[in-house]
C-alpha cells in the first residue's frame, strides 16, 4: 500500500501535468446548471430534453472497465452517477481523465442524461473539466479509526464521509431554525449581547480571561447574557431573547463543552409558570416539525412528548425518590457530605450543602429522568436571579426540564426586587471568599439598572447542544458541534 507521502507526490505530478496542458486546476468559475439534488427531483423532464445539462461536484468513487468509466459524483445536496465513456469525450479529453482524476477531486460535467440498463440515473459525459484537484485521497475506513478525536479535528472528512453525521448537523440547523421562528412568532425580539463583559455574570461558572491591550483592561467571555437582556426589559423591550456561544471554564465530558451553544430569553409579566407552558409549547413544536412526530428515540429509550402537560416533581421530592435522602429539606452539610460519599461522589472542601444536594441529585436522580419532567420548587441558594417562592422563602421559583437523563432547560421567575439581589450578592461574594469559584460575581451596574425599576418577567436557558443531543441520539456532547474544543496534539 502507497504511504500518503506517495500519494500525495503522485497527485502532484497529475496537478503538474493538467498545468502543462494548460488547463487551470482551479479555475475561478464553473458553469454547473443544477444541483444533484434537482437533477434527482427532475429527472423525468430534464431526460426528456435534447440539449446537455452541466452538473458538478466531488468524485466519492470511481469504477473503471476499460474504455468505460462510472463515477459518483457529490455536490452536498445529492449523489449521481457519471457515465465516462471513451468513445462519447474526445481522445485527449478521455486521456486526461484517465491520468489525472482520483477519487476526492471536484469535477465539471456536460452531457445528456439517461437511465442504464440496470435502471440507475446517469449522466453521459461529453466533457469535462477539473475544478479542484485533490491532493490527499479521502480515507477509505474513516469510522475504523481507533483514534477516535481525529474525526472531531478532521470534521471536514467526518461529514463528507458519513452522510448519517452529515445529517445530523442539517438536523441541528432545523432545530434551532425552529426555535427561532417560535420565539419570533411569539412576538420575541432576537438580540445580540457582549461576548466580552467586564464581570463574568448572569450564571454560576468559571469563566475564561482575556486582555484588550488598547483599554489596558481584563475582560471575561461570557457565560451567559442573562444580566444583559433583563437591563432590555428595564429598557422598555417586553421579550428578548439570544442565541449565542457561550464560554465556561470547565472540564470536558459527554455533556460538557467549554464553548457551546446558549438561547436565553425573558419575557415581561411573566413568571416561572407560564414558561414551563412555554417551554412545553416549544418541544412539541420542534418535535413536531422536524420529526413530523410527538415520539424521538434517545439511549434506546423511546421518549414521548406529551400533549398535556409535562410531569413535575420537587427537587426535594426527587431526592427522596432516586437517591434515598430521608430528609433533604432539613439535612445538614456534614450529613449530606457523608450520604454523598456513600455514593462515591467526590467533596470539596469548599462545597456548600447546596452544591453537594446539587451533586447527589446528578448521580443518583437526574439519571432516572428519561420522559419530560420538571424539577421545580429549589432551595434559594441554587440561584442568586431567582425570585423567592411567595408560600415558602426558603425556595426559589425555578424549574428545570430533564429529558433523556439531560438538563434541557433551565429557568425561573427573575428577581426583581434590588434589595433583594442586593442580599444574595453580598450572600454569593461570602461563598467566594471561603473558596467556592463558581460565584456570579456582584454586579453595581446591574444593581443600579435595577433600582430604575425592573418588570416582573420569566428567563429562559436552554442548552442548545443538549437539546440536538437529545433530539438526534447523540451520546458525547462532542457528536453535535462541529468543531469542538479538543487539545492540541503537538
Amino acid at each position: 500500500m502507497a504511504s500518503l507521502d506517495e500519494i500525495r507526490n503522485t497527485r502532484l505530478q497529475k496537478l503538474k501535468l493538467l498545468k502543462e496542458k494548460g488547463i487551470d486546476p482551479y479555475p475561478i468559475e464553473s458553469h454547473i446548471h443544477y444541483t444533484l439534488k434537482e437533477v434527482v427531483e427532475q429527472f423525468e423532464a430534464l431526460s426528456g430534453k435534447t440539449e446537455e445539462i452541466t452538473v458538478g461536484g466531488r468524485i466519492m468513487s470511481l469504477r473503471e472497465q476499460g474504455a468505460v468509466i462510472f463515477i459518483d459524483l457529490f455536490d452536498g445536496t445529492a449523489r449521481f452517477q457519471v457515465l465516462v465513456h471513451k468513445d462519447k469525450l474526445s481522445e485527449e479529453a478521455f486521456d486526461l481523465f484517465t491520468k489525472t482524476v482520483d477519487i476526492g477531486d471536484f469535477i465539471e460535467v456536460t452531457g445528456i442524461l439517461f437511465v442504464t440498463k440496470r435502471g440507475q440515473q446517469t449522466v453521459e459525459a461529453h466533457s469535462w473539466t477539473m475544478l479542484a484537484k485533490s491532493l490527499r485521497p479521502l480515507p477509505e475506513k474513516w469510522h475504523g479509526l481507533q483514534d477516535v478525536e481525529e474525526r472531531f479535528r478532521r470534521r471536514y472528512l467526518d461529514t463528507v464521509m458519513d452522510e448519517e453525521i452529515r445529517k445530523r448537523f442539517v438536523t441541528r440547523s432545523k432545530i434551532i431554525t425552529a426555535i427561532r421562528d417560535f420565539y419570533n412568532n411569539a412576538g420575541y425580539l432576537e438580540v445580540e449581547t457582549p461576548r466580552l463583559q467586564a464581570l463574568p455574570g448572569g450564571a454560576t461558572a468559571l469563566p475564561f480571561m482575556t486582555h484588550h491591550n488598547s483599554l489596558d483592561t481584563d475582560f471575561y467571555l461570557t457565560i451567559a447574557q442573562e444580566l444583559y437582556l433583563k437591563q432590555l426589559l428595564i429598557g422598555g423591550f417586553s421579550k428578548v431573547y439570544e442565541i449565542g456561544r457561550k464560554f465556561r471554564n470547565e472540564g470536558i465530558d459527554v455533556t460538557h463543552n467549554p464553548e457551546f451553544t446558549m438561547l436565553e430569553s425573558n419575557e415581561a409579566f411573566s413568571d416561572a409558570e407560564s414558561q414551563m407552558v412555554f417551554i412545553e409549547a416549544l418541544l412539541r413544536d420542534i418535535v413536531q416539525k422536524v420529526f413530523h412526530s410527538n415520539e424521538i428515540m434517545y439511549d434506546e429509550n423511546k421518549i414521548t412528548i406529551p400533549a398535556n402537560d409535562f410531569e413535575r416533581i420537587t427537587f426535594y421530592d426527587l431526592l427522596k425518590k432516586y437517591a434515598g435522602l430521608a430528609h433533604p429539606e432539613t439535612t445538614t452539610r456534614e450529613e449530606a457530605a457523608v450520604f454523598a460519599d456513600k455514593l462515591g461522589i467526590r467533596i470539596a472542601p469548599a462545597d456548600g450543602l447546596e452544591k453537594i444536594l446539587d451533586l447527589i441529585y446528578k448521580k443518583a436522580c437526574r439519571p432516572k429522568l428519561i420522559q419530560p419532567t420538571f424539577i421545580v420548587d429549589y432551595p434559594t441558594a441554587f440561584n442568586p436571579f431567582a425570585k423567592r417562592k411567595a408560600n415558602d422563602t426558603t425556595l426559589i421559583d425555578r424549574f428545570q426540564l430533564v429529558v433523556g437523563g439531560l438538563e434541557i432547560v433551565n429557568a425561573f421567575s427573575e428577581l426583581n426586587n434590588p434589595i433583594d439581589q442586593k442580599e444574595r450578592y453580598e450572600e454569593q461574594d461570602i461563598k467566594k471568599k471561603q473558596g467556592d469559584g463558581d460565584i456570579s460575581p456582584s454586579d453595581q451596574t446591574y444593581l443600579e439598572a435595577m433600582e430604575y425599576g425592573m418588570p416582573p418577567n420569566g428567563g429562559i436557558g436552554i442548552g442548545i447542544d443538549r437539546l440536538v443531543m437529545v433530539l438526534t441520539d447523540s451520546r458525547n456532547i462532542r457528536e453535535v458541534i462541529l468543531f469542538p474544543t479538543l487539545k492540541p496534539k503537538n
